[in-house]
């Protein structure tokens, strides 16, 4: 029996193959695709020239330095011809060597690899890469090529100033990843294979998305790495329930809704970064810190800090201090009646939360019990790879742009973030977004980094000169801050520092230096990764693990070599250390009090302020 039903066919139709998409479909992507790329152009364009005309040419890092860094390479090649010559004579030693390998695989014999440069490169993952001659080669000849350079850079600077020498090796790594046979249409074998599949389709989506990202930075390419259309505050990404309490021009103080019948007698307070957003601490229910602690039975208070414009230009850090730390720890008082709390500080806000206490040492203030540093650095003294945009004559040039915008944008921040991991935060999306034409995944992490905010012209001035650049925070009575010198040793409360192995913003070893300011012995904790994902790593999880040990010698690598690690998280090794001071238990308090209603959900409405909201998030 034929149960085939009759086909409503016509004689002449063409029948669509299997998994082709129908003509018609085709054409309506493509008129959408056209559209996308007409209205992004015409928005670049005009952001463009909206920024010629007020004179803006601003960009973070300032291209003059890098065509200095490497105009002094040059000359440094020039003056060592001798050395020129042994990499050219290295390099082509590699390159025999390549070709002898490359000559065995096409005689069907096992290449050597003795000389293989690594297959685990992330930008060159795909099997194109690996099971096509050509592409086998060229990857091989690229990545022996940028080994010797990188080599021979790191020579023919050896002479150069520390300063200077960082900035040519840096700005090299820079050209070297920009030359990497990945981020071109013509040498990528998976952008090729996309390209004949969809008949340069993948290419024409890729310009429309180029368009857009441009539109976005007014002229500056500003690439778009999280589908924000499949995140959401407030749906998905920061919803801990919890009530807004109290507010500022500068902050909003958010309380949580307890979880457990009893909690801690001492609150928690968080004091978070102001260069992004307090959510990192609030990302999906899974990755929550903040909801992770509330389910430990601790009353968790956060700061959200406003994202300022041009009327903040003369907001201090003095003020960030008082309308900041100190308002907020006034609240938490009232709303819980409890006469200390604990604390937390993340990153700036970490040496912002250090700050406050040795503010309120200086003036006999004892409501901090304990506190807690992630990934924070109060010794200045080596900050690793930042130290390439800190100079007197680059913090003069970001001077210059906020005396006449009133603060530093945010994207121009995330901008020289990115390139310290250019391969991944920078190429891998040129590939994925313009190449591939494809859009970015959703992924929480990338959709808060790509989430900046702005930081107000007077203290983002004072932050850079007195703590990057002269390194005065690690000096007692370096700085004043609302009328007191702020003297690190006075501060002598128990603490704990969460450093991360792979910090490329806060280096654990600085981190592990400034620990030993306080004037008691910190508790020390390094954990695996980096200054991101090494902090936010949920309980439960075997990703990265830790390390602990009980001393605290003044050499960190000694530390090391000491302690032990640990798999999984370090979440319950600091909610094991915090017990010791919760000062017992008490019931659970719900958001806000008589004097301090709630004002909104959380997570408020300072965080929804995003610098982006001009084109589409």
């Amino acid at each position: 029996m034929n149960d085939r039903k009759p086909s409503s066919a016509k004689p002449g139709d063409r029948a669509t193959p299997p998994h082709e998409t129908p003509p018609d479909e085709l054409a309506q992507r493509y008129a959408e695709t056209l559209a996308r790329l007409s209205t992004g152009s015409s928005r670049a364009w005009q952001g463009w020239l909206e920024r010629q005309a007020r004179g803006d040419f601003f960009t973070l890092p300032d291209p003059a330095v890098a065509a200095k860094a490497l105009t002094r390479l040059n000359q440094q090649f020039l003056l060592h011809p001798q050395r020129a010559l042994e990499l050219q004579q290295r390099l082509w030693q590699d390159y025999a060597a390549l070709w002898q390998n490359t000559a065995r695989r096409l005689l069907g014999e096992a290449p050597s690899s003795e000389h293989e440069p690594n297959r685990r490169d992330r930008r060159f993952k795909g099997k194109g890469w690996e099971e096509n001659l050509f592409f086998d080669a060229l990857r091989q000849a690229y990545q022996l090529t940028a080994e010797q350079w990188l080599e021979g850079v790191h020579e023919v600077t050896e002479e150069l100033d520390r300063d200077e020498r960082v900035k040519v090796e840096f700005y090299a790594r820079q050209l070297m990843d920009a030359l990497a046979p990945s981020n071109f249409a013509t040498t990528n074998p998976e952008v090729i294979e996309a390209t004949v599949r969809t008949g340069g389709a993948n290419l024409l989506q890729g310009l429309a998305n180029l368009m857009e990202d441009l539109a976005r930075g007014e002229g500056l390419l500003r690439i778009k790495q999280s589908d924000s259309a499949e995140l959401a505050l407030g749906e998905n990404l920061a919803v801990t329930p919890g009530k807004v309490i109290y507010q500022n021009e500068l902050i909003q103080l958010i309380q949580y809704a307890p979880t457990t019948e009893e909690v801690d007698r001492r609150p928690l307070l968080i004091v978070p970064p102001w260069i992004n957003k307090f959510y990192i601490l609030d990302l999906t229910p899974q990755r929550s810190f903040i909801r992770w602690a509330v389910a430990q039975g601790i009353t968790v208070f956060v700061i959200s800090w406003v994202n300022p414009d041009e009327r903040y230009a003369e907001v201090a850090f003095d003020d960030y201090l008082t309308q900041g730390t100190l308002k907020a720890m006034d609240v938490v008082a009232e709303v819980t009646g409890e006469e200390t709390l604990n604390a937390i500080g993340y990153c700036i806000g970490g040496t912002l939360l250090a700050c406050t206490l040795a503010h309120q040492a200086a003036r006999g203030d004892e409501r901090v019990h304990s506190a807690t540093f992630f990934t924070t650095l109060l010794d200045f003294g080596d900050v690793g790879p930042l130290e390439v945009f800190i100079d007197e004559e680059q913090i003069r040039y970001m001077e210059q742009h906020m005396a006449q915008r009133g603060y530093l944008e945010g994207t121009h921040l995330a901008n020289a973030f990115n390139l310290l991991q250019s391969a991944d935060l920078i190429w891998g999306f040129v590939i994925n977004n313009y190449l591939l034409g494809r859009a970015p995944a959703a992924f929480d992490l990338l959709y808060w980094n790509s989430d900046s905010t702005r930081m107000p012209r007077r203290m983002q001035s004072f932050y850079l000169r007195n703590m990057y650049l002269e390194n005065r925070l690690a000096e007692p009575g370096g700085i004043s801050l609302a009328g007191e010198a702020i003297d690190l040793s006075q501060v002598r409360i128990p603490t704990f520092f969460v450093a991360t192995e792979k910090d490329h913003i806060a280096p654990w070893q600085s981190s592990y230096r400034g620990a030993h300011l306080l004037g008691k012995p910190p508790r020390f904790l390094l954990g695996g990764s980096g200054h991101i994902a090494g902090v936010i790593n949920p309980d439960g999880s075997s990703k990265y693990g830790y390390w602990t040990y009980g001393r605290l010698p003044k050499d960190p690598e000694r530390w090391l070599a000491s302690a032990t690690h640990h798999p999984g998280s370090w979440w319950p090794e600091w909610r094991h250390w915090l017990q010791r001071h919760a000062g017992g238990q008490v019931p659970a308090r719900d958001p806000g009090s008589h004097r301090f209603p709630p004002l909104e959900e959380a997570p408020g409405s300072y965080v929804r302020v995003r610098v982006d909201d001009s084109f589409g998030g």
